[in-house]
Protein backbone atom coordinates (compact mmCIF):
# COMPACT_ATOMS: atom_id res chain seq x y z
CA UNK A 1 0.00 0.00 0.00
CA UNK A 2 1.41 3.37 -0.28
CA UNK A 3 0.26 6.27 1.92
CA UNK A 4 -1.70 9.36 0.99
CA UNK A 5 0.13 12.16 -0.33
CA UNK A 6 -1.37 15.87 0.45
CA UNK A 7 -4.54 14.28 0.92
CA UNK A 8 -5.26 13.54 -2.78
CA UNK A 9 -7.67 11.75 -3.27
CA UNK A 10 -7.90 12.20 -6.84
CA UNK A 11 -7.15 8.79 -8.25
CA UNK A 12 -9.42 6.86 -10.58
CA UNK A 13 -11.16 4.90 -8.46
CA UNK A 14 -9.82 1.40 -9.98
CA UNK A 15 -6.76 2.10 -7.91
CA UNK A 16 -8.49 2.98 -4.83
CA UNK A 17 -9.08 0.48 -2.23
CA UNK A 18 -12.62 0.73 -2.04
CA UNK A 19 -12.85 -0.53 -5.33
CA UNK A 20 -11.67 -4.01 -4.24
CA UNK A 21 -14.95 -4.62 -2.23
CA UNK A 22 -13.84 -4.37 1.15
CA UNK A 23 -16.16 -4.04 4.12
CA UNK A 24 -16.42 -0.52 6.07
CA UNK A 25 -14.83 -1.50 9.02
CA UNK A 26 -11.42 -3.04 7.06
CA UNK A 27 -11.85 0.15 4.70
CA UNK A 28 -12.19 2.66 7.99
CA UNK A 29 -9.20 0.66 9.31
CA UNK A 30 -6.75 0.63 6.23
CA UNK A 31 -7.49 4.44 5.92
CA UNK A 32 -6.67 5.18 9.77
CA UNK A 33 -3.12 3.70 8.70
CA UNK A 34 -2.29 5.98 6.27
CA UNK A 35 -3.24 4.04 3.27
CA UNK A 36 -5.61 4.54 0.05
CA UNK A 37 -3.84 3.25 -3.22
CA UNK A 38 -3.15 -0.83 -3.37
CA UNK A 39 -0.13 -2.12 -3.91
CA UNK A 40 0.17 -4.51 -7.58
CA UNK A 41 0.24 -7.94 -5.62
CA UNK A 42 -2.62 -6.10 -3.39
CA UNK A 43 -5.02 -5.74 -6.54
CA UNK A 44 -3.92 -9.08 -8.01
CA UNK A 45 -4.96 -11.49 -5.02
CA UNK A 46 -7.45 -9.41 -2.58
CA UNK A 47 -9.89 -10.50 -5.18
CA UNK A 48 -9.04 -14.05 -5.39
CA UNK A 49 -8.95 -14.72 -2.01
CA UNK A 50 -12.03 -13.20 -1.14
CA UNK A 51 -13.81 -15.88 -4.04
CA UNK A 52 -12.07 -18.65 -1.43
CA UNK A 53 -9.77 -19.99 -3.98
CA UNK A 54 -6.48 -21.07 -3.16
CA UNK A 55 -3.70 -18.72 -4.11
CA UNK A 56 0.00 -19.39 -5.31
CA UNK A 57 1.81 -15.84 -4.64
CA UNK A 58 5.25 -15.00 -5.89
CA UNK A 59 6.10 -12.00 -3.89
CA UNK A 60 8.97 -10.43 -1.60
CA UNK A 61 8.35 -8.57 1.88
CA UNK A 62 7.84 -4.72 0.68
CA UNK A 63 5.20 -5.55 -2.18
CA UNK A 64 2.68 -5.20 0.19
CA UNK A 65 2.44 -9.09 0.52
CA UNK A 66 1.24 -8.83 4.21
CA UNK A 67 -1.89 -7.02 3.49
CA UNK A 68 -2.77 -9.02 0.43
CA UNK A 69 -3.61 -11.69 2.53
CA UNK A 70 -4.52 -9.92 6.02
CA UNK A 71 -7.01 -8.17 4.76
CA UNK A 72 -9.53 -10.64 2.65
CA UNK A 73 -8.78 -12.99 5.57
CA UNK A 74 -10.14 -10.32 8.23
CA UNK A 75 -12.94 -10.04 6.18
CA UNK A 76 -13.67 -13.44 5.32
CA UNK A 77 -13.89 -14.52 8.98
CA UNK A 78 -15.84 -11.23 9.95
CA UNK A 79 -18.82 -12.65 7.42
CA UNK A 80 -19.04 -15.56 9.34
CA UNK A 81 -18.73 -14.99 12.74
CA UNK A 82 -18.71 -17.73 15.28
CA UNK A 83 -20.04 -16.98 18.58
CA UNK A 84 -18.94 -20.09 20.75
CA UNK A 85 -17.84 -19.44 24.55
CA UNK A 86 -13.92 -20.12 23.53
CA UNK A 87 -12.99 -18.81 20.07
CA UNK A 88 -11.78 -21.53 18.16
CA UNK A 89 -8.80 -20.68 15.49
CA UNK A 90 -9.63 -20.63 12.17
CA UNK A 91 -6.99 -19.07 10.34
CA UNK A 92 -3.53 -20.36 10.92
CA UNK A 93 -0.10 -17.93 9.41
CA UNK A 94 3.07 -19.65 9.56
CA UNK A 95 5.85 -17.98 8.89
CA UNK A 96 9.84 -18.54 9.34
CA UNK A 97 10.74 -15.69 12.06
CA UNK A 98 10.03 -14.04 14.61
CA UNK A 99 9.84 -10.89 13.47
CA UNK A 100 7.93 -11.61 10.83
CA UNK A 101 5.38 -13.05 13.15
CA UNK A 102 5.48 -10.26 14.74
CA UNK A 103 4.74 -7.56 12.21
CA UNK A 104 2.22 -9.81 11.01
CA UNK A 105 0.65 -10.18 13.94
CA UNK A 106 0.30 -5.96 13.92
CA UNK A 107 -1.09 -5.66 10.62
CA UNK A 108 -3.82 -8.64 11.41
CA UNK A 109 -4.45 -6.03 14.36
CA UNK A 110 -4.18 -2.50 12.49
CA UNK A 111 -6.15 -3.72 9.45
CA UNK A 112 -9.11 -5.73 12.06
CA UNK A 113 -9.40 -3.20 14.79
CA UNK A 114 -12.89 -2.67 13.69
CA UNK A 115 -13.83 -6.21 13.14
CA UNK A 116 -14.51 -7.74 16.60
CA UNK A 117 -11.96 -10.43 15.70
CA UNK A 118 -9.01 -11.35 17.75
CA UNK A 119 -4.80 -12.54 17.02
CA UNK A 120 -2.04 -13.96 18.55
CA UNK A 121 1.04 -14.77 17.84
CA UNK A 122 3.45 -17.44 18.58
CA UNK A 123 7.48 -17.94 18.54
CA UNK A 124 10.24 -18.88 20.46
CA UNK A 125 12.61 -17.59 22.74
CA UNK A 126 10.28 -16.11 24.80
CA UNK A 127 8.26 -17.74 27.96
CA UNK A 128 5.27 -19.70 26.81
CA UNK A 129 2.97 -18.26 29.60
CA UNK A 130 1.36 -15.81 27.75
CA UNK A 131 1.03 -16.99 24.56
CA UNK A 132 -0.44 -20.44 26.10
CA UNK A 133 -2.85 -17.76 28.03
CA UNK A 134 -4.19 -16.19 25.00
CA UNK A 135 -4.86 -19.00 23.27
CA UNK A 136 -7.17 -20.45 26.08
CA UNK A 137 -9.09 -17.77 26.32
CA UNK A 138 -9.76 -18.10 22.55
CA UNK A 139 -8.38 -16.32 19.43
CA UNK A 140 -9.51 -16.36 15.72
CA UNK A 141 -6.38 -16.05 14.10
CA UNK A 142 -2.74 -17.76 14.91
CA UNK A 143 0.55 -16.23 13.66
CA UNK A 144 3.31 -18.34 14.34
CA UNK A 145 6.96 -19.81 13.64
CA UNK A 146 7.29 -23.40 13.21
CA UNK A 147 8.82 -24.41 16.46
CA UNK A 148 6.45 -23.00 19.10
CA UNK A 149 3.50 -23.90 17.07
CA UNK A 150 4.17 -27.17 16.97
CA UNK A 151 5.92 -27.23 20.76
CA UNK A 152 2.02 -25.83 21.74
CA UNK A 153 0.07 -28.47 19.74
CA UNK A 154 2.28 -30.98 21.31
CA UNK A 155 1.26 -29.77 25.01
CA UNK A 156 -2.16 -29.57 23.94
CA UNK A 157 -2.48 -26.22 23.83
CA UNK A 158 -3.68 -25.57 20.69
CA UNK A 159 -5.32 -27.42 17.79
CA UNK A 160 -5.91 -26.65 14.11
CA UNK A 161 -8.78 -28.99 13.57
CA UNK A 162 -11.39 -25.84 12.50
CA UNK A 163 -9.18 -23.52 10.67
CA UNK A 164 -10.86 -22.25 7.83
CA UNK A 165 -8.20 -20.56 6.03
CA UNK A 166 -4.03 -21.53 6.41
CA UNK A 167 -1.15 -19.19 5.09
CA UNK A 168 2.47 -20.66 4.46
CA UNK A 169 4.91 -17.14 4.76
CA UNK A 170 8.08 -16.77 3.24
CA UNK A 171 7.97 -20.37 1.67
CA UNK A 172 11.61 -20.51 0.55
CA UNK A 173 12.59 -18.79 3.39
CA UNK A 174 11.06 -21.58 5.42
CA UNK A 175 13.16 -24.35 3.04
CA UNK A 176 16.26 -22.79 3.57
CA UNK A 177 16.30 -22.62 7.26
CA UNK A 178 15.04 -26.56 7.46
CA UNK A 179 11.87 -25.85 8.56
CA UNK A 180 10.52 -28.55 6.11
CA UNK A 181 9.62 -31.28 8.77
CA UNK A 182 7.79 -28.72 10.53
CA UNK A 183 6.10 -27.55 7.99
CA UNK A 184 4.92 -31.37 6.64
CA UNK A 185 3.60 -31.85 10.76
CA UNK A 186 1.46 -28.67 10.25
CA UNK A 187 0.26 -30.07 7.29
CA UNK A 188 -0.57 -32.97 8.49
CA UNK A 189 -3.04 -31.61 11.52
CA UNK A 190 -4.94 -29.32 9.27
CA UNK A 191 -8.00 -30.31 7.94
CA UNK A 192 -8.51 -31.17 4.42
CA UNK A 193 -11.20 -28.83 3.57
CA UNK A 194 -9.47 -25.42 3.55
CA UNK A 195 -8.46 -22.41 1.79
CA UNK A 196 -4.50 -22.59 1.36
CA UNK A 197 -2.75 -19.31 0.44
CA UNK A 198 1.35 -19.95 -0.37
CA UNK A 199 3.50 -16.95 -0.03
CA UNK A 200 7.01 -17.43 -1.84
CA UNK A 201 10.11 -14.55 -3.37
CA UNK A 202 11.19 -17.29 -5.30
CA UNK A 203 9.78 -20.26 -7.34
CA UNK A 204 12.74 -22.79 -7.34
CA UNK A 205 11.78 -26.35 -8.11
CA UNK A 206 11.53 -27.57 -4.66
CA UNK A 207 9.08 -24.58 -3.87
CA UNK A 208 6.98 -25.31 -6.56
CA UNK A 209 6.86 -29.39 -5.65
CA UNK A 210 6.04 -28.05 -1.60
CA UNK A 211 3.20 -25.63 -3.42
CA UNK A 212 1.24 -28.71 -4.92
CA UNK A 213 0.96 -30.53 -1.85
CA UNK A 214 -0.68 -27.37 0.06
CA UNK A 215 -3.03 -25.80 -2.99
CA UNK A 216 -5.89 -27.28 -4.66
CA UNK A 217 -6.50 -25.73 -8.48
CA UNK A 218 -4.88 -22.24 -6.82
CA UNK A 219 -4.91 -19.17 -9.07
CA UNK A 220 -1.19 -17.70 -9.27
CA UNK A 221 -0.44 -13.80 -8.70
CA UNK A 222 3.09 -12.88 -9.60
CA UNK A 223 5.28 -9.58 -8.47
CA UNK A 224 8.58 -10.08 -9.61
CA UNK A 225 10.82 -8.60 -7.15
CA UNK A 226 14.05 -8.47 -9.20
CA UNK A 227 12.57 -5.83 -11.09
CA UNK A 228 10.94 -4.14 -8.49
CA UNK A 229 14.14 -3.94 -6.87
CA UNK A 230 16.25 -2.76 -9.87
CA UNK A 231 14.12 -0.12 -11.06
CA UNK A 232 12.78 1.27 -7.29
CA UNK A 233 16.05 1.72 -5.17
CA UNK A 234 19.51 3.26 -6.10
CA UNK A 235 22.37 0.67 -5.93
CA UNK A 236 25.95 1.50 -5.43
CA UNK A 237 28.98 -0.01 -5.70
CA UNK A 238 32.17 0.17 -3.61
CA UNK A 239 35.32 -1.93 -4.37
CA UNK A 240 37.23 -1.99 -1.13
CA UNK A 241 39.82 -4.02 0.26
CA UNK A 242 38.78 -6.10 3.07
CA UNK A 243 40.63 -4.25 5.80
CA UNK A 244 39.48 -1.31 4.75
CA UNK A 245 35.79 -1.77 5.09
CA UNK A 246 35.44 -0.23 8.67
CA UNK A 247 37.15 2.99 7.29
CA UNK A 248 34.83 3.65 4.78
CA UNK A 249 31.70 2.94 7.13
CA UNK A 250 32.83 5.33 8.81
CA UNK A 251 33.51 7.70 6.05
CA UNK A 252 30.01 6.87 4.48
CA UNK A 253 28.31 7.57 7.72
CA UNK A 254 29.84 10.88 8.02
CA UNK A 255 27.20 12.33 5.91
CA UNK A 256 24.14 13.83 8.34
CA UNK A 257 21.66 12.89 5.90
CA UNK A 258 21.76 9.72 6.68
CA UNK A 259 20.20 9.49 9.89
CA UNK A 260 19.73 5.82 9.84
CA UNK A 261 21.24 2.38 7.80
CA UNK A 262 20.39 -1.13 8.39
CA UNK A 263 24.32 -2.54 7.40
CA UNK A 264 24.33 -6.33 6.84
CA UNK A 265 27.13 -8.82 7.52
CA UNK A 266 27.27 -12.45 6.75
CA UNK A 267 27.72 -13.48 10.30
CA UNK A 268 27.52 -12.97 13.30
CA UNK A 269 30.73 -12.60 14.63
CA UNK A 270 31.27 -10.08 12.21
CA UNK A 271 27.87 -8.05 13.08
CA UNK A 272 28.97 -7.86 16.34
CA UNK A 273 32.41 -6.62 14.92
CA UNK A 274 30.73 -3.61 13.21
CA UNK A 275 29.33 -2.91 16.18
CA UNK A 276 31.99 -2.57 18.54
CA UNK A 277 33.79 -0.53 15.89
CA UNK A 278 30.98 1.72 15.27
CA UNK A 279 30.11 2.41 19.11
CA UNK A 280 34.38 2.97 19.79
CA UNK A 281 33.97 5.83 16.99
CA UNK A 282 30.57 7.17 18.87
CA UNK A 283 28.51 6.04 16.46
CA UNK A 284 24.71 4.60 18.34
CA UNK A 285 24.85 0.95 17.36
CA UNK A 286 23.23 -2.36 17.97
CA UNK A 287 23.28 -6.02 16.84
CA UNK A 288 20.09 -8.32 15.69
CA UNK A 289 20.97 -11.79 14.97
CA UNK A 290 19.65 -15.68 16.15
CA UNK A 291 22.46 -15.55 19.12
CA UNK A 292 20.10 -12.66 20.77
CA UNK A 293 17.27 -13.06 22.80
CA UNK A 294 13.98 -11.67 21.57
CA UNK A 295 13.60 -8.92 24.02
CA UNK A 296 17.01 -7.77 22.70
CA UNK A 297 16.14 -8.02 19.52
CA UNK A 298 12.88 -6.14 19.64
CA UNK A 299 14.51 -3.67 22.03
CA UNK A 300 17.30 -2.84 18.90
CA UNK A 301 14.52 -3.05 16.72
CA UNK A 302 12.32 -0.55 18.37
CA UNK A 303 15.25 1.79 18.66
CA UNK A 304 16.51 1.82 15.22
CA UNK A 305 12.42 2.98 14.34
CA UNK A 306 12.71 5.97 16.85
CA UNK A 307 15.72 6.60 15.49
CA UNK A 308 17.39 6.47 18.99
CA UNK A 309 19.76 3.99 17.04
CA UNK A 310 21.37 5.29 13.63
CA UNK A 311 23.18 1.90 12.67
CA UNK A 312 21.32 -1.37 13.25
CA UNK A 313 23.57 -4.46 12.10
CA UNK A 314 21.99 -7.60 11.16
CA UNK A 315 22.83 -10.62 9.73
CA UNK A 316 21.06 -12.51 6.75
CA UNK A 317 18.48 -14.05 9.09
CA UNK A 318 16.82 -10.78 9.46
CA UNK A 319 16.95 -9.80 5.99
CA UNK A 320 13.18 -10.72 5.74
CA UNK A 321 12.09 -9.70 9.14
CA UNK A 322 13.09 -6.04 9.33
CA UNK A 323 10.43 -3.51 8.06
CA UNK A 324 10.73 -0.57 8.90
CA UNK A 325 8.91 2.61 7.29
CA UNK A 326 11.17 4.68 5.31
CA UNK A 327 14.43 3.43 5.66
CA UNK A 328 16.47 5.19 2.93
CA UNK A 329 20.18 3.16 3.65
CA UNK A 330 20.78 0.04 3.28
CA UNK A 331 24.72 -1.00 3.42
CA UNK A 332 26.08 -4.41 2.36
CA UNK A 333 29.25 -4.32 4.41
CA UNK A 334 29.58 -7.47 3.00
CA UNK A 335 28.50 -8.94 -0.24
CA UNK A 336 25.78 -11.84 0.31
CA UNK A 337 27.07 -15.13 -1.21
CA UNK A 338 23.68 -16.29 -2.30
CA UNK A 339 22.68 -13.80 -5.03
CA UNK A 340 18.77 -14.06 -4.09
CA UNK A 341 19.43 -12.80 -0.62
CA UNK A 342 20.84 -9.57 -1.59
CA UNK A 343 17.85 -8.86 -3.41
CA UNK A 344 15.42 -9.46 0.13
CA UNK A 345 18.40 -7.32 2.03
CA UNK A 346 18.59 -4.18 0.05
CA UNK A 347 14.29 -4.57 -0.38
CA UNK A 348 14.13 -3.47 3.16
CA UNK A 349 14.42 0.23 1.46
CA UNK A 350 12.61 1.18 -1.15
CA UNK A 351 9.52 -0.34 0.06
CA UNK A 352 6.15 1.01 -1.48
CA UNK A 353 7.37 3.13 -3.67
CA UNK A 354 9.85 5.04 -1.35
CA UNK A 355 13.27 6.12 -1.95
CA UNK A 356 15.88 4.19 -1.22
CA UNK A 357 19.72 3.49 -1.57
CA UNK A 358 22.01 0.36 -1.61
CA UNK A 359 25.43 0.64 -0.82
CA UNK A 360 27.63 -2.28 -1.27
CA UNK A 361 31.00 -2.99 -0.81
CA UNK A 362 33.16 -5.57 -2.42
CA UNK A 363 36.80 -6.74 -2.06
CA UNK A 364 38.34 -9.10 -3.97
CA UNK A 365 37.61 -12.19 -2.79
CA UNK A 366 33.91 -10.93 -3.46
CA UNK A 367 33.88 -10.12 -6.95
CA UNK A 368 32.54 -13.87 -7.81
CA UNK A 369 29.74 -13.08 -5.67
CA UNK A 370 28.65 -9.92 -6.93
CA UNK A 371 29.13 -11.44 -10.68
CA UNK A 372 26.12 -13.47 -9.57
CA UNK A 373 24.10 -10.34 -8.22
CA UNK A 374 24.66 -8.96 -11.01
CA UNK A 375 23.52 -11.95 -13.52
CA UNK A 376 20.61 -12.29 -11.23
CA UNK A 377 19.04 -8.82 -11.18
CA UNK A 378 20.23 -8.42 -14.98
CA UNK A 379 21.99 -4.87 -14.35
CA UNK A 380 25.13 -3.77 -13.35
CA UNK A 381 25.54 -2.22 -9.98
CA UNK A 382 26.90 1.70 -10.30
CA UNK A 383 30.23 1.46 -8.90
CA UNK A 384 31.52 4.37 -7.18
CA UNK A 385 35.25 5.89 -8.12
CA UNK A 386 37.90 8.46 -6.10
CA UNK A 387 36.50 7.15 -2.72
CA UNK A 388 39.58 7.04 -0.27
CA UNK A 389 39.84 3.51 -0.18
CA UNK A 390 40.17 2.20 -2.79
CA UNK A 391 40.71 -1.58 -3.63
CA UNK A 392 44.37 -2.35 -3.67
CA UNK A 393 44.96 -5.96 -2.96
CA UNK A 394 43.11 -7.32 -6.31
CA UNK A 395 44.83 -11.33 -5.79
CA UNK A 396 44.52 -11.26 -1.85
CA UNK A 397 46.53 -14.81 -1.08
CA UNK A 398 44.34 -17.49 0.41
CA UNK A 399 44.90 -18.92 3.50
CA UNK A 400 45.39 -22.57 3.17
CA UNK A 401 43.08 -24.52 4.48
CA UNK A 402 43.37 -26.74 7.38
CA UNK A 403 41.81 -30.06 8.29
CA UNK A 404 39.35 -30.05 11.22
CA UNK A 405 38.93 -32.16 13.57
CA UNK A 406 35.73 -32.68 15.68
CA UNK A 407 36.04 -29.16 17.26
CA UNK A 408 36.78 -27.19 14.49
CA UNK A 409 40.32 -25.95 16.53
CA UNK A 410 41.87 -26.50 13.28
CA UNK A 411 45.52 -27.77 13.94
CA UNK A 412 47.32 -28.89 11.16
CA UNK A 413 47.40 -32.67 12.57
CA UNK A 414 45.64 -35.69 10.74
CA UNK A 415 42.60 -36.96 12.25
CA UNK A 416 42.43 -40.22 14.20
CA UNK A 417 39.66 -42.06 14.56
CA UNK A 418 38.96 -46.25 16.76
CA UNK A 419 40.86 -46.66 20.04
CA UNK A 420 43.61 -44.20 19.08
CA UNK A 421 41.60 -41.64 18.69
CA UNK A 422 41.82 -40.28 22.46
CA UNK A 423 45.73 -40.90 22.40
CA UNK A 424 48.11 -38.00 22.09
CA UNK A 425 49.65 -37.29 19.16
CA UNK A 426 53.29 -36.69 19.40
CA UNK A 427 53.74 -35.46 15.86
CA UNK A 428 55.44 -38.34 14.69
CA UNK A 429 54.00 -41.24 12.68
CA UNK A 430 53.82 -44.38 14.63
CA UNK A 431 55.48 -47.78 13.56
CA UNK A 432 52.17 -50.29 13.08
CA UNK A 433 53.74 -52.76 11.71
CA UNK A 434 52.80 -56.13 12.99
CA UNK A 435 56.03 -58.80 13.92
CA UNK A 436 56.39 -61.56 12.03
Amino acid sequence: MTKKENNDTSQKPDVQFKSLNIIEPILKAVNEEGYTIPTPIQVQSIPIVLLGIDLLGCAQTGTGKTAAFAIPILQLLSANKTYHKKRKVRSLIVTPTRELAIQIGESFSAYGRHTGLTNTVIFGGVSQAPQVNALHNGVDIVIATPGRLLDLMNQGHLNIRDVEIFVLDEADRMLDMGFIHDVKKILAALPKKRQSLFFSATMLPAIVKLASTILHNPLKVSVTPESLTVDIINQKLYFVDKGNKSALLLEILKDKNIKTALVFTRTKHGANKVVTFLLKHNITAEVIHSNKSQNARQRALSNFKAQSTRVLVATDIASRGIDVDDLQYVINYEMSNVAETYVHRIGRTGRAGAEGTAISFCDAEEKEYLRDIEKLIAKKISVVEGHPFPLIDHNPVKAPKQQQGRGGSGHNRPRRFGKDAKKKWSGKPKNRSKKA
